[in-house]
């Protein structure tokens, strides 16, 4: 299956803008109809971004037209705050073998526009999403028909009444359902089906909010919505409408936050690191995302194969003191790595056999090192290559000073002007070092941070590694009977990468975001999103 590259390009600031994610005040379920939260009448203004299309479900992987579709639109199924899945849309979804499964809609659902929801709606857009080779059409490559990229006719899936339809796989995916609340299988309404330009631009949904009439969006500047009377799931709004502000710049968003004229932030600028929790009087957090950070080292890198390669592999993993990096150089604002996928999501194990090799220990390290040249002596200058205009001088300089002072070895970073000419790099295989790397999830799943990058001829492979073991169990962990046996056989395949280090771990992002004293029962999701629905404002 083709899974498609989640490449951080921006900034660091800007990264946590687009991709990070966390937790807020309160302690209200993610569920709206149970957050005790009282409905409020106050509209609640937040940071955004222009959308780069109309909105179209499949054709948006953008977080500044994804973060309206999340609130425009539901799924079969939502996640809460943790990445946990929920019914939404779907009464049931049940499959034997977790290949062919039976989709039950809710009775009764309409769209904003009143207009009745049906199997139909969902089975149409996918095959719209697939049929366009949409942006996202990647999602629906398991299914029946559908090529590697995902594009094609959908014959996986079929109608059977106006509330009931069946999807039919390829071959088993234990984490399908999974998946399923990923805004690339948001279903249409007719209106839209029939005409996608005019659908996308003035969107119909059957989420918890609306668009406030047709001016709605103002190109380059907002976007307005208040609740939808026809939503019938559980992210209730208990507010009286979201107010979208298109920022050029977040140094401009966070100064509208302290001054209380903007409600929330999800992005704290870098330059205000040092000050921001007191400015804002505890109005604000900072929690690890589902975006994980380390640097490649290819398979064949001299010195970096076989034997004598997982012995400096560990070494230089043992010499990197994750733990001073990330509170010198990002002020706490990321979290030492424990594994190669993140704490927010399901089946998270920060003691897998091997983790250990994320420790900083300089004595380990230099046993290390020192059986590896007792194989063949080490030659040349170990290197980092890293795009100059993403922010990371900083971490890779720290970096590399950690593995050189604690090797005594010559390290150093490899700079490159922007992120293009280093993927273009990458890509070729021109690149005769090791490179930075980071991965954002699509969803909520481990087999998301494993597959796509390790698997033999992946396409996020950068490294070129391969290990018919760690395969194996990637297979296995696809068929397997439940998400936590598959979650189990993804951990016994984290051991192998951690014998192999075909990536060197550094650390989770964090969503550094805040609030203005205008509103409460603020929270930021699994990926770093506020959960608008839940915030009251009088």
């Amino acid at each position: 299956m083709r899974i498609k590259r989640t490449w951080l390009a921006v900034p660091a600031a800007l990264a946590l803008a687009l991709t990070a994610c966390g937790g807020g005040s309160g302690d209200q379920s993610g569920n709206g109809g149970e957050s005790g939260a009282a409905a409020s009448g106050g509209i609640v203004e937040v940071n955004g971004s222009e959308p780069q299309n109309p909105l179209i479900p499949a054709n948006t992987n953008e977080t500044g037209g994804g973060r309206l579709l999340d609130v425009l639109f539901a799924g079969l199924t939502y996640y809460d705050e943790t990445g946990a899945s929920h019914m939404e849309m779907a009464e049931s979804i049940e499959t034997d073998d977790h290949q062919t499964y039976t989709v039950k809609l809710k009775e009764g659902l309409k769209f904003s526009d009143g207009s009745d929801l049906k199997a139909k709606n969902f089975v149409e857009a996918w095959k719209l999403g697939a049929k366009e080779a949409m942006l996202s059409a990647y999602f629906f490559a398991p299914i029946e028909g559908a090529d590697e990229e995902g594009n094609g006719d959908l014959t996986g899936l079929e109608v059977v009444d106006d509330t009931t339809f069946t999807i039919k796989l390829k071959q088993p995916e234990a984490d399908f359902e999974q998946r399923l609340g990923y805004s690339a299988f948001y279903p249409l309404p007719d209106s839209t089906l029939a005409d996608p330009k005019a659908g996308g631009e003035n969107p119909v949904g059957n989420g918890p909010y609306m668009a406030d009439g047709e001016g709605a969006w103002v190109h380059n500047e907002g976007f307005s919505l208040v609740p939808n009377p026809e939503y019938k799931g559980e992210r209730t709004p208990q507010n009286g409408g979201l107010h979208f502000t298109f920022y050029a710049k977040q140094d401009a968003a966070y100064q509208d936050l302290v001054g209380n004229n903007l409600d929330v932030l999800d992005a704290i600028p870098e330059n205000a690191f040092q000050t921001y929790e007191s400015e804002l009087n505890g109005r604000s957090v900072n929690q690890p995302a589902a975006i994980f950070q380390a640097f490649t080292i290819p398979n064949d890198l001299e010195h970096f194969t076989g034997e004598e390669g997982k012995l400096r592999r560990q070494a230089i993993s043992y010499a990197i003191n994750r733990e001073e990096v990330t509170e010198k150089i990002f002020s706490g604002t990321r979290t030492p790595a424990k594994d190669f996928t993140s704490p927010v999501v399901d089946g998270f194990n920060d003691s897998i056999p091997g983790s250990e090799v994320l420790t900083y220990d300089a004595d380990k390290a230099k046993e290390l090192w020192a059986q590896a040249e007792a194989i063949a002596p080490f030659e040349g200058k170990f290197t980092i290559a890293y795009n100059s205009d993403g922010g990371h001088q900083g971490w890779v300089d720290a970096t590399v000073n950690s593995i050189k002072n604690t090797l005594g070895i010559e390290a150093e970073g490899n700079p490159y002007p922007d992120f293009k000419s280093l993927r273009d790099d990458v890509t070729n295989g021109a690149i005769k070092g090791a490179m930075r790397a980071g991965w954002q999830a699509d969803y909520p799943g481990k087999y998301n941070f494993l597959a796509p990058i390790y698997a033999t001829g992946a396409s996020a492979n950068d490294g070129n590694y391969s290990n018919p073991a760690f395969d194996e169990l990637l297979t296995k962990s696809s068929g397997a009977s439940s998400l936590e046996e598959s979650n189990k056989l993804l951990d016994q395949a984290q051991e192998i990468l951690f014998q192999d280090l075909p990536a060197i771990p550094l650390w989770y992002s964090n969503v550094v975001a805040g609030w203005s004293e205008n509103v409460d029962n603020v929270k930021f999701d699994w990926h770093s999103v506020p959960m608008y629905y839940l915030i009251t404002k009088q």
